[in-house]
């Protein structure tokens, strides 16, 4: 069944009333140009967002972009003031293209609400969700959440090289890459690490051969020396592969969820800090009348589409119709501020909605 198109009057109107709310429960509205400049920007989107912005050159700005999103503005905003903590809310157009989806919408209207508090991090998270879970009730939507800082603490414990451990970290939100380098790390791995440095080493010994590529050769022979080290060193345990693999294959209603990861922080004790913080959220989402028993919870949620999130995301979803795009998301982004505070950070944690999914679900279940 198609989603009906909604007026953007009417849409607005929506959006109006979204930050209306939002306003009521403490938030001062703030507003960030449509224009930004890219050459910062595009380093801090994920890959998914920066593939997808549009771009363009300004002969007196350099190059600039349409505002693909509200999260990193408004973070530069809130930097930039000596507001400590503070809470947002924000209305207004955004723009992405759409060519692996061309039927979704490529300018759309986004309504978020954004708290940077640090003071009691569990809380802040469940507060965003219990609003956002308040507002979006009456649609009958499917909540999903995760945590990316457990997967990331758990990668920061590998009893192996830094080298090795920036290299996962870095594609935490590539799955597939993530899943190759695990693979490379291991014992598994052992004999391909040291036939990739044999090939490597053999081209370099081939004076005839042309260099190709925009690669220096100072930065080839430090990439060279990289592949000998690495070659090396002994893989990481397999122990440790089968830990990583029981975490990133967890998906289940959050009390299950928090049960295993606390079977896991026994072999496994740097994420024990991860867990005790998702314990601490868990309580303050009751706290607040959000029903855990049943609210599903998936360590790998958000790995593809949420890379400046590091710990708490979330998502809520039209239940049966993984042809649209999610009514709302959010989640933590204490990295963000750290790279945007030129020397101070934040915690914060936020999310958006898109008024126009909000009224096409309520007419659709007319």
């Amino acid at each position: 069944m198609p989603i009906k198109e909604i007026s953007k009057a009417r849409v607005r109107a929506e959006a109006a009333r979204l930050k209306a709310y939002f306003e009521s429960q403490g938030a001062s509205d703030v507003e960030t140009d449509i224009m930004l400049p890219a050459e910062v920007l595009l380093d801090l989107y994920g890959e998914d967002i920066r593939h997808r912005a549009y771009v363009t050159n300004d002969p007196a700005r350099g190059e600039m972009m349409l505002r693909p999103d509200f999260t990193v503005p408004v973070v530069q905003t809130h930097m930039d003031s000596e507001a400590d903590p503070a809470r947002y809310t924000y209305a207004g157009e955004v723009f992405r293209k759409q060519d692996d989806m061309p039927d979704r919408a490529a300018e759309y209207i986004q309504v978020g609400y954004e708290i940077f508090d640090g003071s009691n991090p569990a809380a802040a998270d469940a507060e965003v969700f219990a609003q956002f879970s308040h507002i979006l009730a009456p649609l009958g939507l499917r909540a999903a959440t995760g945590d990316i800082g457990i997967l990331m603490a758990a990668v920061r414990g590998l009893q192996t090289t830094e080298i090795r451990r920036n290299a996962l970290l870095r594609h935490i939100w590539r799955p597939r890459r993530f899943r190759a380098l695990m693979n490379r790390y291991s014992s598994a791995g052992t004999e391909l690490r040291e036939q990739n440095f044999d090939r490597v080493r053999t081209n370099m010994a081939n004076q005839s051969a042309p260099p190709i590529g925009l690669r220096s050769e100072a930065e080839i022979l430090e990439r060279v020396m990289d592949l000998s080290t690495d070659a090396a060193e002994d893989p990481i345990s397999g122990a440790e592969i089968e830990l990583l693999n029981d975490i990133l294959t967890l998906k289940e209603t959050v009390p299950n969820v928090l049960s295993a990861l606390r079977d896991i922080s026994v072999d496994m004790p740097a994420i024990l800090p991860a867990v005790n913080q998702l314990r601490a959220r868990v309580d303050a989402l009751d706290a607040r009348g959000v029903d855990v028993e049943n609210l599903d919870f998936e360590t790998s949620y958000g790995r593809t589409s949420m890379e400046y999130y590091d710990g708490f995301v979330f998502g809520f979803y039209v239940e049966g119709r993984s042809d649209l795009p999610p009514v709302a998301t959010g989640g933590r982004y204490d990295t963000l501020t750290s790279m945007l505070g030129q020397g101070r950070s934040t915690p914060a944690v936020g999310g958006v909605m898109r008024p126009a999914m909000i009224l096409a679900v309520q007419e659709n279940a007319q």
